[in-house]
């Protein structure tokens, strides 16, 4: 039996590992959380009975409370209830499914109790991938990627010399927008941005995908988990979503991992790796697969990738500050306070304000995280 704790557990990811778990009889949820979701909160606990709840918000966490006493599940809150639900005596993975820069720490907790990571986070590589991999190393855990991408190219590398790659090609879909020019997209409205054309996502990831802020997060997280520089990751655009990365060799050979764009086959790959698991959603029917489309990204209109690629040059603290600057920027877009293009003026703004801080240590990544996020908010939230 394998037994997993879920931070992010009511999100997009989060439920669709639940759904994994449904359709597995051998994995037993020991632990969940999410960040005030109670409802969605109380039925996973009464349908899967972990043995820990987190609730981040110290409110809602009682409401919980009260709700299950029923149960045998003890209700924690805070970042001290997310720090205990990390390193779980009885956890063989922490599936890192909550978004933002808050799975830094539990991440780093869980890798020192020695659990497995099945990660889905992308800020923790992106803002502390120098501090995340090697302790991964010194600890003997395996980080097991979720994301489709890095899923994709982890199974093009399975049994593969590393020290023969190329090049590593990470997909895009070119997200709602694909096509259109900067001066098309100043009216663009939330509501407009989080109609994803293949992927079903959450709201924060599916602007991430709009702007291709979230293709930029990617390529950093490639960098760390795959030890390859950043001037051999290219993106490319495949919109129907089908091939979902690819993998060049020193050969000029590639190998590409095909599929439907179902985010539960890579979290169930990642749960039971090297194991695969039979999976009863679509397949992909070649049949009726006329043509497979590839482009390369706009990057004067969608800036959020050459950004990130920019940040990650810089390295050091700045890609913590071009995520939250991203983070802060997404939340005001979707409170309808700033327009589809100012997030990009506010990550570029942060980042030009910024002094870069080369290997900084975790006090420092949240220091500098706490310190953009002020200054954009005493900015635009007027």
């Amino acid at each position: 039996m394998k037994k997993i704790a879920i931070l992010g557990s009511t999100g997009s990811i989060g439920t669709q590992t639940l759904d994994v778990v449904r359709n597995n009889g051998d994995i037993r949820v020991v632990g969940i959380s999410a960040g005030h979701n109670v409802d969605k909160a109380e039925e996973q606990i009464r349908e899967f009975h972990p043995e820990i709840a987190v609730i981040y918000d110290g409110q809602a966490a009682e409401d919980l409370r009260i709700r299950v006493r029923d149960t045998d599940t003890r209700v924690l809150s805070g970042m001290d209830g997310l720090l205990e639900l990390a390193v779980m005596p009885d956890a063989d993975i922490l599936v890192t499914a909550i978004v933002g820069m808050i799975g830094i720490r539990p991440t780093l907790a869980a890798i020192e109790a020695g659990k497995d990571i099945a990660l889905a986070n992308k800020e923790t590589l992106v803002t502390a991938g120098h501090l995340i991999i090697p302790l991964a190393r010194e600890k003997g855990v395996r980080i097991l990627p979720v994301d489709s991408e890095h899923s994709a190219i982890f199974q093009c590398l399975h049994g593969e010399d590393r020290r023969q790659v190329h090049k590593l090609l990470i997909t895009a879909s070119g997200g709602p927008f694909r096509g259109r020019k900067t001066a098309e997209l100043s009216n663009i409205r939330p509501e407009d941005a989080l109609k994803h054309p293949t992927w079903s996502m959450g709201r924060k990831i599916t602007i991430d995908s709009a702007t291709l802020v979230n293709k930029g997060l990617e390529v950093m997280e490639a960098r760390w988990l795959f030890d390859v520089p950043l001037e051999r990751i290219q993106v490319v655009v495949q919109p129907q979503s089908i091939i979902h990365s690819m993998v060049e060799f020193e050969d000029g050979a590639v190998m590409a991992q095909l599929g439907s764009p179902d985010m539960r086959l890579p979290i169930q790959y990642a749960l039971y790796y090297p194991e695969r698991r039979y999976f009863p959603g679509e397949r992909l029917d070649f049949t009726k697969l006329r043509s497979i489309e590839i482009d390369e990204p706009d990057m004067e209109t969608f800036r959020g990738l050459p950004l990130a690629i920019q940040a990650a040059k810089e390295g050091g603290s700045m890609p913590t500050v071009f995520n939250a600057a991203n983070e802060e920027a997404v939340a005001l877009f979707l409170d309808h306070k700033i327009g589809f293009l100012d997030i990009y003026r506010i990550i570029e703004g942060a980042m030009n304000r910024h002094r870069t801080i080369e290997n900084p240590d975790l006090g420092q990544i949240l220091s500098v995280e706490a310190e953009t996020r002020r200054r954009i908010s005493e900015e635009w939230n007027k």
